[in-house]
């Protein structure tokens, strides 16, 4: 593909901060007065993706990893250090209008409503800070609503709304203007699984009715294996992986998971010859088998044993993750 053809662009993208230490006490802060020590951190080291228009990516990694940093400097946020950033073919710093009315960032950690005005209100200073003309104002509302079902929330005061309808009226107020580039930073963080499955739908749905980017990132990774499947990692500043899910699990895990429930106790020993046993109870087993053969392994369990049940699954993507950080971490202390 042509480089105007995506719709993000990251080339060697690095942003580092320069932060003050002090020593603890009145010495500590005469002292730095006068002689202030510094760090350099490197918030986000030398990466580069692009992203074509449509695609919903997930962005991975643990806290301090650099997800939040470079979703800044893609929104205009923040400066960056070094390096090339193109989002919808616009410089994201230069925060040109044009380009503001195109992309929006939602921060689930962070309030844009009013605290004290119904979320109506925040939806009109909205709508006058990007002159969305009244008819095409109306038109998007009813469809936010359609897949929202806000307007019951839209004369409440914000501060009494709970946490998921809050999350839901945050994610309308951000999208009044239609937006083609959508950065989500955690925007299911601290909502029930209930409302967490309802915020993933409307995502899906926005998605689909307007062909939207996404670039979101999640702790949760129900949001990341409903909604992507191309995931970035990055850790310590760096990508790790950028490619489908599906190969990554491949990849770092080279079985599958059969879970087992027996019509009567089972020993253990007996399951051993069938794969890893991670899990025992009885009646109850989970064994990691080899992923080729995981297929033939349950068949062989249905034969030799009064088998109640018996599922295979891929292994859990959280795992999955956690061995590449600890694979990348092992990697760099050898190196050392």
């Amino acid at each position: 593909m042509k480089p105007d053809d995506f719709a993000i662009q990251v080339h060697r993208l690095k942003k580092y901060y320069q932060v003050h230490h002090r020593p603890p006490g009145f010495w500590g802060a005469v002292t730095s007065f006068f002689h202030r020590k510094y760090t350099y951190i490197k918030a986000v080291d030398d990466i580069s993706f692009r992203i074509r228009p449509g695609e919903i990516i997930g962005f991975l990694g643990p806290n301090g990893a650099g997800k939040t940093t470079t979703l800044k400097v893609l929104s205009g946020l923040l400066y960056p250090t070094a390096g090339e950033v193109s989002v919808l073919g616009y410089t994201p710093h230069r925060r040109e209008k044009d380009f503001l009315r195109q992309i929006t960032l939602i921060m689930g950690q962070k309030n844009q409503l009013m605290w004290d005005l119904p979320a109506g209100d925040s939806f009109l200073v909205n709508k006058a800070i990007y002159e969305i003309p009244d008819d095409e104002y109306e038109r998007t509302l009813a469809e936010l609503d359609d897949m929202l079902n806000l307007r019951p929330l839209l004369t409440k005061q914000v501060r009494k709304l709970s946490l998921g309808e809050r999350m839901k009226c945050e994610l309308a107020a951000a999208l009044l203007h239609r937006p083609q580039v959508l950065f989500l930073d955690e925007p299911t963080i601290g909502l029930d699984v209930t409302t967490q499955a309802k915020i993933r739908e409307f995502i899906a749905e926005y998605n689909r009715r307007f062909g939207a980017t996404i670039l979101l990132t999640s702790h949760y990774m129900a949001d990341v294996t409903a909604l992507c499947d191309r995931i970035i990692v990055i850790h310590h500043g760096h990508i790790l992986y950028d490619g489908n899910l599906k190969n990554l699990v491949e990849q770092m895990a080279p079985y599958k998971v059969l879970h087992i429930t027996f019509q009567s106790p089972i020993p253990r020993s007996a399951l051993e010859p069938y794969g890893e046993v991670v899990h025992y109870e009885g009646i109850r087993a989970t064994i990691n088998a080899p992923r080729a053969e995981a297929a033939t392994r349950a068949a062989q369990l249905l034969t030799k044993f009064n088998v109640a049940d018996v599922t295979i699954v891929e292994p859990p993507v959280e795992e999955i993750i956690a061995l590449l950080f600890q694979t990348a971490d092992k990697e760099a202390n050898s190196a050392v």
